[in-house]
């Protein structure tokens, strides 16, 4: 148990050095490693699914772990993608382990995920539901005081109108599904669809556009252009700067609304990138802290999963 804490502790010092190349952080750093002691429960869709694929948890780890240390190609661009979002290259590391071992499968190699990239140029489809487009249902009046200038915000302000106003509910004549806005409009092929080596939803992709013009200098996503959505999502080198920048999104949130540091523990930036919804729970946890709780954000089963590992993984960097 010992030799075990010693070695976490030593990879928690390479994770704060490498967070110097980070932005200034001004919150109170979150204390390294689980919050838990044991990993809380797996998510049962995730175990049948796994099951589906007569696979294993451990299995699936082992893959996209030996993919990592077998490509220093992909190495070597999560570093220099992190280092353009100011960030440590091993939160990107922590994101794609926990996709690849409970939501999907890696591929055997990163060109892999270039054919299959390919696959999508050309096809046609669109954001829509009920035979309404994504443009027509957003010129609704509820949304008319969603003027953010900035693709986060002006997102945020969408998704918490489909939320208050449309989620469960008939309006107009159309009755609209008790779930995410994002399954609702923005998954074409199925609901709960994700894509691409970072599995990146095309609605936070959406939302993180400007963050990815601004640092990455590929072109503003357009609801209207499904395709396009999708082809930036698939293509492995622009799915690593949307990762980059959901976790850069992340530290931020919680830096600036909840004045917390999470920028140093990869399992509490992995469980952000699993369950997203950053700045409502910066909300939240600024709220018990306002209240006098000396309350941490904690890791879910996915995060767990890379605090426990981290020795390990931070030897692939």
């Amino acid at each position: 148990m010992m030799v075990k804490l010693r070695r976490i502790i030593l990879a928690l010092a390479g994770v704060a050095a490498l967070a110097s190349a980070e932005m200034a952080q001004a919150g109170v750093a979150v204390p390294a490693g689980n919050r838990n002691a044991e990993q809380p429960a797996i998510p049962g869709a995730s175990v049948r699914r796994t099951a589906a694929l007569k696979s294993s948890f451990d299995r699936k780890y082992e893959k996209v772990r030996d993919l990592l240390a077998s490509d220093r190609q992909l190495i070597a661009k999560i570093k220099k993608t992190a280092a353009t979002y100011g960030i440590a290259p091993i939160h990107m590391v922590g994101a794609l382990v926990g996709e690849h071992t409970y939501n999907v499968d890696a591929y055997d190699r990163l060109q892999s995920y270039y054919v299959k990239a390919a696959s999508y140029t050309g096809n046609s489809f669109r954001f829509s539901y009920a035979n309404e487009s994504i443009s027509d249902f957003l010129a609704r009046p509820q949304f008319a005081g969603c003027r953010q200038s900035d693709s986060y915000s002006l997102w945020t302000c969408r998704e918490g109108i489909w939320d208050k106003s449309f989620r469960g509910r008939a309006v107009d004549g159309t009755s609209f599904p008790d779930n995410r806005f994002s399954a609702v409009f923005f998954q074409p092929f199925f609901a709960g669809q994700t894509f691409g080596l970072g599995q990146i939803n095309p609605l936070t992709a959406l939302m993180l556009s400007d963050l990815v013009v601004r640092r990455s200098g590929y072109e503003r996503l357009d609801e209207k252009d499904a395709a396009g959505v999708y082809r930036a999502i698939m293509d492995p080198d622009r799915s690593l700067a949307y990762m980059a920048a959901i976790i850069r999104r992340s530290i931020d949130d919680y830096n600036d609304i909840a004045g917390v540091d999470i920028s140093t523990n990869p399992g509490i930036t992995a469980t952000l990138y699993n369950i997203g919804n950053p700045r409502e729970r910066a909300r939240r946890l600024a709220a018990q802290r306002a209240a006098g709780r000396q309350a941490w954000p904690e890791e879910n089963y996915y995060g767990w999963l890379i605090n426990d590992r981290l020795p390990e993984l931070m030897k692939l960097l």
